[in-house]
């Protein structure tokens, strides 16, 4: 029986979907969900045979990732999604070919906090890797009210440290990383702004020679 769309890929972000479709994230590619939640972005990539792990701060939701691990991929160690800190990944430097952050920069506390927790994902890639990340911003809409630093109350009533399309383009260059594609922003009726920035990891001198 032909499986839907919906059945194949799950409750997938339609922008890592866009990645996907544009070939830049194949099979065979070791990737790494850093705040992977219940694993909504994971189901397509453990069915067709991408080397995974994901760390969360949830231990229920980790739980529920191995879960779906052992039922999709089963020959994947329960050990490859593990309760870490996004600016405690333990993996080695340059460990993965693709690094997910999707809707987790935004919780940063403050600039330190968000900077260590960049840094961190930014070290476990790869050079020449590809960095997704989707998260709040001030672009296209100003946020309800100010609460000191890049923090602010957003209309929905949340909280967020919010990036603009400067700091992005000027850590992108610090980092040493190049853009993929134009910043994408959607409006969300009013409520919040969500950005997508993907970033490919430039390669060290030696692999450039």
């Amino acid at each position: 029986m032909k499986q839907t769309l919906q059945e194949q890929f799950g409750p997938i972000d339609i922008y890592l979907f866009d990645q996907l479709l544009k070939g830049r994230i194949r099979p065979g590619m070791r990737v790494l969900d850093a705040g992977c939640g219940h694993g909504r972005n994971l189901l397509y990539l453990l069915r067709t045979g991408y080397e995974v792990f994901g760390i969360d701060l949830s231990p229920e939701a980790v739980q529920e990732v191995q879960r779906l691990a052992s039922l999709v991929a089963p020959e994947l160690p329960a050990e490859n999604f593990t309760v870490k800190a996004v600016e405690a990944i333990s993996f080695p430097d340059e460990f993965a070919d693709v690094v997910l952050s999707s809707v987790v920069l935004h919780f940063a506390r403050d600039d330190e906090h968000f900077d260590a927790m960049l840094r961190a994902m930014w070290r476990v890639l790869k050079p020449g890797g590809l960095f997704f990340c989707r998260l709040a911003s001030s672009i296209g809409m100003e946020p309800k009210e100010w609460l000191g630093g890049r923090r602010y109350l957003m209309h929905d009533g949340s909280e967020r440290y919010l990036v603009d399309q400067a700091m992005l383009l000027r850590v992108t260059e610090e980092l040493g990383g190049e853009l993929l594609e134009p910043l994408k922003t959607t409006v969300v009726q009013d409520l919040r702004c969500m950005t997508t920035w993907v970033v490919r990891k430039g390669l060290n001198k030696e692999q450039e020679g």
